[in-house]
């Protein structure tokens, strides 16, 4: 088991811009971190880039106390799952399991042993003697998977694997993966997907990329509760964060106003935002905490919006809706029970305690969000606090 440090690590290619740009990132012993970001973000070459696939144009990898930045795949001790099974069609499981030690001469006596113990973690132990073809997308990527582990690597690398299955079998895939990073407790996993959902629930960290660069690496929890910047708001969480132009009041005001509408927030907000008093700022908004008012019975639901209904989307198990508010649109989450219909005028209700803080110009969040909730939770009586005011 061993960590893994990316120490300004930049790969350029060409004249294009730089696919990982000043990258830094510690990957603790035994952690299953998911890198997540748009296409083109440079998870992927972050990823070949552990595996020895690509030399850092500037910068050093280590693993450990060891300095890998020009050693060879071969010598890295790395086990990589591609988004493409590259199962051998011509041979059964049990061969494409057993080529590469054969490959790698290993002990052929301890071998079979060794195949059946993954089989049987993976569930395809009935599997061996049949060929890819007659194998389903979630059977092969099991074999995929297998391939890998007998390598009983100290990194283990997978690059979307799940990307080419139905829906219903990622969600299967997902949970088997979690599970077997578990027992592999020697094992240091990182994972690459654009999927968001399957980083939340996958990861014990998440970083975040974008244009190279990490945005933020934290916990699930941390990133959908106290984003860096808006980037990381609105890319984390689905529906994605509705993000609006505010504007907070100063001397003796201690309102926001948003929409029109002046809001008042509570005084662990406004000491966390004094230094922002009489500025512009993007406020965050979750869908899930924007709801109508007759579903908000609680009085701290005191934010009112009036919004038509543009478009209506049902999940099954939850009603997402587009409205539109002045000019502005907006995305609210319905109760299975009120569905609306296109051209509705509805009443909104939201919780000021629950809205988000950044930087008008760039982005960067203001306000320690959990901080915050921690003493509104302490306060959830006092009054409002004038930006302004000292606290005592």
């Amino acid at each position: 088991m061993t960590d893994v440090r990316f120490e300004q690590v930049w790969k350029l290619f060409g004249e294009a811009a730089p696919a990982v740009a000043n990258l830094n990132l510690h990957i603790r012993e035994g952690e299953f971190l998911v890198l997540v970001g748009p296409s083109g973000c440079g998870k992927t070459t972050s990823l070949r880039l552990l595996a020895g696939l690509e030399r850092p144009t500037f910068g050093r990898i280590w693993f450990g106390e060891r300095d890998v930045t020009t050693l060879p795949p071969g010598e890295r001790d790395v086990a990589m799952v591609f988004q493409s099974y590259a199962l051998y069609p011509n041979m059964t499981v049990y061969k494409n399991l057993s080529f590469g030690p054969t490959v790698r001469k290993e002990d052929r006596k301890d071998l079979r042993r060794r195949i059946d113990e993954v089989a049987e973690i993976l569930g395809i132990g009935g599997l061996l003697n049949r060929r890819p073809t007659e194998l389903s997308g979630g059977q092969r990527q099991r074999v995929a998977l297998g391939r890998a582990l007998l390598r009983e690597s100290q990194l283990f690398l997978l690059d979307e694997p799940l990307s080419n299955l139905d829906a219903a079998l990622r969600v299967q895939m997902r949970a088997e993966l979690i599970r077997l990073h578990k027992r592999l407790t020697h094992t240091t996993s990182v994972y690459v997907t654009h999927d968001q959902v399957e980083a939340l629930t996958m990861g014990d960290r998440v970083a975040v990329l974008k244009d190279g660069d990490v945005m933020q690496v934290d916990t699930p929890a941390v990133l959908y509760d106290n984003p860096a910047n808006t980037f990381v708001a609105t890319f984390i969480g689905s529906p994605k964060m509705n993000l609006l132009d505010g504007h907070l009041g100063g001397g003796e005001e201690y309102t926001l106003t948003i929409l029109g509408t002046r809001v008042a927030l509570h005084r662990a907000q406004l000491s966390a935002l004094r230094a922002n008093a009489g500025e512009s700022v993007r406020v965050g908004l979750r869908p899930a905490d924007l709801r109508p008012v007759d579903d908000a019975a609680s009085t701290e639901y005191s934010g009112r919006l009036d919004a038509v209904v543009d478009v209506v989307e049902q999940t099954g198990s939850e009603v997402f809706a587009t409205v539109r508010v002045g000019e502005q649109l907006l995305v609210a989450r319905f109760p299975r029970h009120h569905v609306p219909e296109m051209g509705d005028h509805v009443e909104l209700a939201f919780n000021p305690h629950q809205l988000y803080f950044f930087a008008a110009e760039t982005g960067e969040r203001l306000i320690d969000r959990e901080a915050v909730l921690r003493e509104v939770g302490e306060l959830r009586d006092g009054a409002a606090l004038s930006l302004g005011q000292t606290r005592t």
